[in-house]
């Protein structure tokens, strides 16, 4: 006869994986808007490459803004799934919405609210997963919900790719509601919530009981990569300056996801084995490529999808070890508050990163931008290896 212990690892495992579900058919629906938006704000809204810039810094500020709010109210009250809930509705009704915009100041409206709806639903999701777990197989409970997220975000641009010859953009973006709801009716009816303790304390409390010297010191050696992480939507116009035409741009987006799903549960696997700090230094390496490989690659428009597999590989490596890494730093009970404070940090270097490169992108080209990350990588290379060395962790 099977240990409770047993059964309750299985049945944790289980809620991963329809958490995974919910996370599949989302990215579905996500990843056959973003494989089209960054050209569709530019070409068609007439945006500036420091506009998206912007408009994507102030829309991951946005979303890591909304992760300190869900992740303090989830200690607080105890609960996971009611706010992950919301958060997943909050987005699958936004995202349609980019059919309707007539401007790019209105498909940044529409942007916002989708960011804001991931960002409610994630640290409780993060922490509901981790919850569901223990804490030896956190990096592969972490790394499989990555690859099933992932897999959706494949899914997506094909969908997108196959889907604009017969109804446009505009009509994908409406199209994109279907997955969306399905994900709703998964997380509705069968992911099971974890009683966490709760917390009858103010939010400061709560942070000065996470904030000490090690939690800290990570906090100030992520941060220093993160003020130089720009994200996917530059891959692509990169991408576009290599020769790729508009209509074949979400195929090199599906190419970043198959990279990212790929690698993220063998990331997290060996990140139990080897230690997650390593690990972590090898996604950091792999930007540090993709960024010297987007100042150097040029005429060839195959270059656009090796660059996009680089930075998928970035991408899985690095999400999927750096939420892991969370919890070892702080008590079961304040694991929401520990994600919240992290992903503010995530979320300011986000608005920095994508708005400078963006205005550098503008402002004297796409190889300054790129030099500027290649730059802040190789000073996030070194700052993680002296915590490694100083913490031996």
């Amino acid at each position: 006869m099977k240990s409770e212990r047993e059964q309750s690892s299985r049945l944790g495992f289980r809620n991963v994986v329809r958490l995974g579900y919910v996370s599949l058919s989302t990215d579905i629906s996500t990843e056959m808007i973003l494989g089209v938006l960054p050209f569709y704000i530019v070409t068609e809204l007439g945006a500036t490459a420091g506009i998206l810039g912007l408009i994507e810094g102030m829309a991951e500020a946005v979303n890591y803004l909304f992760r300190v709010f869900a992740g303090v109210v989830t200690d607080k009250i105890g609960k996971r799934k009611p706010l992950v809930l919301l958060g997943y509705g909050l987005s699958s009704f936004a995202k349609p919405l980019f059919a309707t915009a007539s401007s790019w100041s209105q498909a940044f409206a529409v942007r916002i609210a989708d960011r804001a709806g991931k960002g409610i639903r994630t640290s409780p999701r993060d922490t509901l997963i981790s919850d569901s777990v223990a804490a030896s197989r956190s990096g592969r409970a972490f790394g499989l919900h990555r690859s099933l997220d992932q897999l959706g975000a494949v899914m997506g641009p094909v969908i997108a790719f196959a889907a604009i010859p017969f109804i446009g953009i505009r009509g994908v973006f409406w199209l994109s509601f279907i997955p969306a709801a399905i994900a709703l009716v998964i997380l509705a009816l069968f992911v099971r919530d974890t009683n966490g303790q709760v917390r009858h304390r103010s939010v400061f409390e709560n942070a000065r009981d996470v904030l000490d010297r090690r939690f800290i010191l990570l906090l100030v050696t992520l941060g220093v990569f993160a003020f130089g992480a720009y994200n996917f939507s530059f891959v692509l116009l990169k991408a576009g300056s290599l020769g790729i035409e508009e209509s074949y741009i979400p195929l090199v987006y599906a190419a970043l996801n198959v990279s990212t799903v790929a690698i993220g549960l063998p990331a997290g696997m060996l990140a139990d084995k080897i230690g997650k700090t390593r690990v972590l230094g090898l996604g950091y390496v792999v930007f540090l490529v993709t960024s010297l490989a987007g100042i150097f690659l040029s005429g060839n428009p195959l270059y656009g999808f090796a660059l996009a597999f680089l930075f998928g590989g970035y991408l899985a490596i690095s999400e999927t070890i750096q939420r892991a890494m969370v919890p070892d730093f702080t008590k079961p009970e304040l694991k929401g508050t520990a994600y919240a404070i992290y992903y503010s940090l995530i979320g300011l270097g986000s608005l920095v990163a994508n708005t400078v490169f963006g205005m550098l992108w503008s402002w004297s080209g796409p190889s300054t931008a790129f030099q500027y990350s290649a730059i802040t990588a190789a000073a996030g290379i070194i700052a993680l290896s002296v915590f490694i060395r100083e913490n031996g962790y």
